[in-house]
Formats: C-alpha cells, structure tokens, sequence
C-alpha cells in the first residue's frame, strides 16, 4: 500500500509512507505532504474504514483535523509506548495529545 493515499473522512490527507502488518501492531506511517507542512504520522490500523484496492485509496474515520494535531511520528515509533500513547488519542476520537 505504500503510495496509496489517505482519505480522511473531510478529503484527502496525504499518502502512505511505510506499512507494518504485524500480528497485534498493525500501522500506516502516513506522509501528510504540503497539507500540513510534510509532518509524518503513524495510523494505527483501527482508524481504516475501508480500502478501496482498485483505486488505491484508504479510507480511515478520522477528520483531517484530528490527523494533523495527532503527535508526530518519532524515531521511537516502534517502542510499545509510544503506539499506546498513539492508541489512546485515537481511541478517545483524537481529543487528547499525549506526550
């Protein structure tokens, strides 16, 4: 899926960067590009909707908002800590940052 771009419930967010499928740690690393300054972003997969494989999109049930105020991706995003923290503000419908 890398390239494929996100659509986040209000358009489209950006495109994605790098995949995890991992048993119990799936993730979309998601390239914001110029909409919000290049920041990166790590999608935990509960925020997919749907994928949509003939036209390489994915869908997550986020707001573009709640995806630009989610914490930026770190060198450390595969320490579990992290991806609970990043877990917690999505769970919460992206309300909360957490540091």
């Amino acid at each position: 899926m890398t390239g494929w771009s996100i659509e986040a419930v209000d358009g489209g967010i950006g495109k994605v960067d790098v995949t995890n499928n991992e048993l119990g740690a799936m993730w979309l690393i998601v390239d914001t590009g110029p909409w919000i300054f290049g920041k990166k972003v790590m999608l935990p997969a509960g925020v997919v909707d749907r994928i949509n494989s003939e036209d390489e999109v994915v869908h997550v049930n986020r707001t573009k908002e709640q995806i630009k105020n989610a914490p930026e991706l770190v060198d450390h995003y595969h320490e579990q800590m992290y991806r609970d923290e990043l877990g917690v503000y999505y769970s919460q419908g992206g309300r909360g940052y957490l540091q």
